[in-house]
């Protein structure tokens, strides 16, 4: 792999991995014409991702670790072992059944579509639903189910299928749904690198790996993804992800039509 497409696919990956447009959707995409990229490569880079994200939340998380003491951050935490549990459980049961993740585009384009359809409804939905910041222990079981599919389908997007589902499930307030999203998302995500780099190095999949590439992947993505998400946490402070819905239905009617013109695969 040579630089610029190290550099190319970790920018891709910090814009898509917490927008709700789907990383694996983009990087499947990218395949197309950068190449196939090894799994090792894969783990890196999203690593780089969350590691932005984390330091973003460093003082909610650092606020919560320190505060069990008080009643509220407690529950906070206890929802977030469920979502992540829930997640971990049907992870674990996809792994043994030996579910492997599609390499074509076509689902991809189906389900940014369905997916972008999905977001505006649920906008619509949410938007005559009483107002609410609370994340409910139903929001939480909701949320760790949606993680796991987002996990099975790729295009549907981790992100934007745990921030509708905890808005439908009782948390109206997008702020307080993507906070709980991109939370519940740090331990989730690198849960699942660590077994997959755990499963590379344990089959020898580092051997061949170009570590320059490897390393201004990771460096780009962290910093990519720093900025893509402070930026959203400030648009949807005034903005619905009305925006992202449409982008994702005019990106997945484009794939249709490359599919059927046989420029992909």
């Amino acid at each position: 792999m040579i630089p610029w497409n190290a550099i190319l696919l970790g920018i891709i990956e910090g814009i898509t991995e917490f927008l709700p447009i789907s990383s694996t959707g983009h990087l499947l995409i990218a395949e197309q014409w950068l190449g196939a990229r090894s799994d090792l490569f894969n783990v890196v880079i999203q690593s780089g991702a969350i590691l932005a994200v984390t330091l973003i939340y460093w003082r909610r998380l650092w606020a919560l670790a320190s505060g069990l003491g008080e009643r509220a951050n407690r529950a906070y935490v206890g929802k977030l072992v469920l979502a992540f549990a829930v997640t971990a459980v049907l992870g674990f049961i996809a792994v043994t059944l030996g579910f492997k993740l599609p390499t074509s585009v076509l689902p991809v384009a189906w389900a940014l579509v369905l997916g972008g359809i999905w977001m505006l409804a649920a906008e619509a939905i949410a938007a005559r639903l009483k107002p609410g910041r609370e994340v409910s222990w139903a929001v939480a079981l909701v949320v760790g189910v949606a993680q796991m599919a987002a996990g099975i389908f790729p295009g549907l997007s981790r992100s934007a299928s745990t921030i509708f589902a905890a808005m439908l499930a009782g948390t109206r307030d997008r702020s307080a749904a993507t906070d709980f999203s991109f939370i519940v998302g740090i331990p989730t995500m690198f849960a699942a690198g660590a077994y997959e780099l755990w499963h590379v190095l344990r089959h020898g999949g580092a051997q061949h790996e170009h570590w320059g590439a490897l390393g201004v992947a990771f460096v780009v993505s962290t910093v990519t993804a720093f900025i893509a998400v402070k930026w959203l946490l400030g648009y949807i402070k005034t903005h619905r992800y009305t925006l992202f819905a449409w982008y994702r239905i005019v990106l997945g009617t484009v794939l249709f039509g490359a599919l059927s013109l046989g420029w992909m695969r």
